[in-house]
């Protein structure tokens, strides 16, 4: 399985912060808030899970950081709403 790595902004996968074979980003909304606002998995990565798996290294960020997140992505919203466990770091 393809490592994650955390960059500016995002976590990552690939050699590249520039050209990641997959990622997910954020922004600082506040000292507690942080805005997930893109997800993106490469052809040859999709189907494994990937961005469930960044999402999920993101959410362990957000736990250790005591930040909430405000889902803008659709598929980080789509996937928090759905996940009972990750309902706590939903930010409006």
């Amino acid at each position: 399985m393809a490592t994650i790595k955390k960059g500016d902004h995002k976590f990552y996968v690939g050699e590249n912060e520039q050209k990641p074979l997959a990622e997910i980003t954020f922004k600082t909304k506040d000292d507690h808030t942080i805005i997930a606002d893109h997800t993106y998995v490469s052809d040859e990565l999709r189907g494994q899970g990937m961005a469930g798996k960044l999402l999920e290294v993101l959410i362990d960020y957000a736990r250790e950081e005591n930040k909430k997140i405000v889902p803008v992505c659709s598929y980080v919203q789509s996937k928090m709403e759905k996940t009972p466990e990750y309902h706590d770091f939903i930010s409006e």
